[in-house]
């Protein structure tokens, strides 16, 4: 069965039947599908259009058809796309009166409620999955609350925490998750009612199918609501960042992991080994992650080239927003769950990171202020305690060690009470740097 044909005198030739198939992949659909029609359905005999028996007839054929979906007895195949499959399907379990279901509808407006209603959906989960990892990232760093080295250009810069380090990247998922807030208040408008561009000479209830699927309202312009793929892109350019903070979350446990670092573990359940060299533990969840990045991105820039020649108001290039959409969602959702798992059973080396501490100068910044506290011109504190660094390096020692003999002979401003004011614990003690706990 074809939804069209009628204009037709000659087959449709089989190599464009299968070209012009959405079904291997626009069966994900099958639900949203199914609830939209349902929705259309009650619209129609609300309005008038259908009698309360016609109505009940086609529910009842729509429901033990998702029903059969979902229980394994219905294999979703040998249609031209999902609408295809399921009003085919509809005809044949309750004859002629499921012809009716497609009053006052096009399949551009029940395409564009599908992909609505199911990127809603994803949205919300992909969202919860972003809280769900932002309460691990919370309890990782409340569990290792140990100092550590902050990093700018990869080379030790000044003391942090191993708390604070990671609760930068859980304001960034929490970023991640108001930016698709955001883009799921926008998208909360129905298409249904549209028609292919101009809505139908029937008198329909939009609002009320809206209220149905669980939107705010419906769209304000037909041909807008059938050729609209902003929220699409808008999504794929949500979950394009939060690849981005996750691929840059991965780069760190992978440079940590390593024997050079030794900052975490990753869990033997996130990691492989090698075919040759028994020693390895190689940190594939996180390189697996950074890698899929670009899928994501190749994502979002194949949907923009998609849509940027495409004149109002529907055009057939629009199937292809499915695929795309589709395998970024998975390869996100994917992610997400693998980085909160491995997360859940990292183990951070106190000890490594204390070492590292110690070794980094990561007080050098703190003996210039304590100059500064002393009358000292920020420039010449500078200038100052490079000279002290390369004292230390020279020596092979840390400032902390220097004597304060050894750091009058730099300056004459320093006296006993520069230890406490260096000390690592006490660093946090002083300042904004309270704050950053």
């Amino acid at each position: 069965m074809k939804l069209w044909g009628g204009r037709f005198q000659k087959e449709e030739n089989k190599l464009m039947e299968d070209f012009n198939s959405s079904l291997p992949f626009d069966k994900r659909l099958y639900k949203q599908d199914i609830t939209g029609s349902i929705a259309h359905v009650q619209m129609l005999a609300k309005s008038g259009i259908l009698t309360e028996v016609e109505k009940e007839q086609i529910m009842s054929g729509l429901e033990t058809i998702l029903k059969d979906i979902e229980e394994g007895k219905l294999l979703i195949e040998g249609s031209e796309d999902i609408h295809t499959f399921v009003e085919s399907n509809l005809i044949q379990r309750i004859g002629d009166v499921g012809k009716k279901l497609h009053t006052s509808r096009s399949r551009n407006d029940q395409v564009a409620l599908d992909m609505r209603m199911f990127a809603k959906e994803n949205g919300q989960m992909v969202a919860d999955m972003l809280e769900d990892l932002g309460e691990t990232i919370k309890r990782l760093g409340e569990e290792n609350n140990y100092l550590m080295p902050g990093y700018t250009h990869l080379q030790r810069a000044q003391v942090v925490t191993f708390k604070h380090h990671m609760m930068a990247y859980n304001s960034m998922f929490g970023r991640d998750k108001k930016r698709l807030l955001n883009c799921l208040d926008i998208l909360d408008e129905s298409p249904l009612g549209c028609g292919a561009l101009a809505g139908t000479t029937h008198s329909i209830d939009r609002a009320y199918t809206a209220e149905k699927l669980g939107f705010k309202k419906p769209v304000d312009n037909f041909m807008d609501g059938v050729s609209d793929r902003d929220y699409l892109l808008e999504m794929l350019s949500s979950f394009s960042i939060i690849m981005m903070h996750l691929s840059r979350l991965s780069e760190e446990l992978i440079i940590w992991s390593s024997q050079e670092f030794r900052f975490v573990q990753i869990d033997d359940a996130y990691a492989t080994g090698s075919s040759i060299m028994p020693q390895k533990k190689n940190p594939d969840a996180a390189e697996l992650i950074r890698g899929k990045t670009g899928r994501v991105y190749g994502a979002l820039m194949g949907m923009l080239t998609t849509m940027k020649g495409i004149p109002l108001a529907y055009n057939k290039d629009m199937q292809e927003d499915k695929q795309q959409f589709f395998d970024a969602l998975d390869t996100v959702t994917a992610c997400l769950s693998i980085m909160n798992e491995m997360l859940k059973t990292l183990k951070v080396n106190k000890d490594v990171l204390r070492s590292a501490v110690k070794a980094g100068f990561l007080n050098a910044t703190e003996v210039a202020d304590y100059l500064v506290n002393k009358g000292v011109a920020f420039r010449d504190a500078h200038k100052i305690v490079g000279e002290i660094v390369i004292l230390c390096e020279s020596k092979g020692v840390a400032i902390e060690d220097l004597s304060l003999e050894e750091l009058n002979g730099v300056d004459p401003n320093f006296t006993e009470d520069i230890y406490d004011f260096i000390d690592y614990d006490q660093v946090f003690n002083k300042g904004i740097k309270r704050e950053l706990l």
